[in-house]
């Protein structure tokens, strides 16, 4: 078993915390996004992975390196962004001899039993109901459960089940040669190559799959989204107050998640807060928001806001979404 993980895009939506961080390093919950569904596989047995790496890439692969020193990973440069499906493509020689390939997207993150996904026979395609299925990809089924057609984001949707990102392919070389198909015919839809394209002309040839329901899905490509998944995931029942240490006159309204090597004072922080490594925080209000690493943030009041790193903020209440190497002062001159 292979995971193949494409974390190639630019982060658009988040832009401009995305300008100089990629998106799936963002942290939500104390970690950063990508780190929970590589521990969920590392959890489940899966010990090889290829990256698809473009935007930022160097930034990937550092932080996987250094954090999954004992995995085994290979890595791969999409040079152009023609969509997920194209992605797939580019690596197609890093997986093409597994007998069975995980795909998940390094963006997202999903609850859900992934030994009982990997244990399923065939391939699985994981899905959860959505309100507006026009925004995702959707996955037909027949009156049997079996996948008949899936479409990226059709204007008519014939179903409410949008696709996860999370994906088991058990017919790899049916994944390759569709792939190839749509890429040297240049099939394309909204002017990409999507892994749903490639998906829909392995079902034409006859490759079945099935959907597998997740107990809840985070897409993070949002401030709104990736606010309240960090807020969901920092309540999650392991939460360990006692993990939070004492700051200096400051008042801590968990559940919260600090860095290393902070500095906090008389501030307010909570609930709902991530903050990353060596930030300093003094005589602040910071609620629902996510900091990143050596942030400076003095006579602030924030609240559903998403810092980037090495930011600097002195005098201000506001709600923003600032990116990195920034350096804010509302003070009176």
């Amino acid at each position: 078993m292979k995971a193949v993980v494409p974390v190639a895009g630019t982060g658009a939506r988040l832009r401009p915390l995305t300008y100089t961080q990629p998106k799936p390093l963002i942290p939500v919950a104390g970690k950063p996004i990508m780190s929970y569904m590589i521990e969920k596989l590392l959890a489940a047995g899966v010990q090889d992975f290829v990256f698809i790496i473009g935007y930022l890439g160097e930034k990937i692969k550092d932080f996987v390196e250094k954090t999954y020193p004992q995995i085994h990973k290979e890595f791969v440069t999409q040079e152009e962004r023609l969509g997920s499906g194209h992605a797939l493509w580019t690596s197609k020689d890093k997986f093409r001899d597994a007998d069975e390939i995980i795909i998940f997207f390094g963006d997202v993150i999903i609850e859900a039993d992934l030994q009982q996904i990997i244990q399923t026979p065939g391939s699985v395609i994981a899905v959860k109901k959505v309100a507006d299925p026009r925004e995702f990809g959707i996955v037909e089924l027949s009156d049997d459960g079996a996948v008949v057609r899936v479409a990226e984001k059709p204007r008519i949707p014939k179903s409410d089940l949008a696709m996860v990102g999370f994906y088991k392919i058990a017919e790899v070389q049916a994944l390759v040669d569709a792939l190839d198909y749509n890429v040297f015919n240049n099939i394309r839809t909204h002017d990409e190559f999507p892994l749903t394209d490639a998906l829909m002309r392995m079902i034409q040839q006859g490759a079945p799959f099935q959907t597998i329901p997740v107990d809840r899905w985070f897409d993070c490509g949002k401030k709104e989204v990736l606010l309240e998944t960090n807020a969901l995931l920092l309540r999650k029942a392991d939460y360990d107050p006692s993990s939070i240490p004492v700051f200096d006159n400051s008042i801590i309204i968990h559940p919260v998640s600090i860095g290393k090597h902070c500095q906090i004072s008389d501030s307010i922080i909570g609930p709902h807060v991530t903050i990353g490594d060596n930030a300093h925080i003094a005589h602040a209000i910071v609620r629902d928001s996510i900091i990143g690493d050596f942030a400076s943030l003095r006579e602030v009041i924030l609240r559903h806001s998403v810092i980037g790193n090495d930011t600097s903020i002195t005098g201000m209440r506001h709600s923003l979404n600032i990116g990195d190497n920034t350096e804010i002062d509302f003070s009176e001159g």
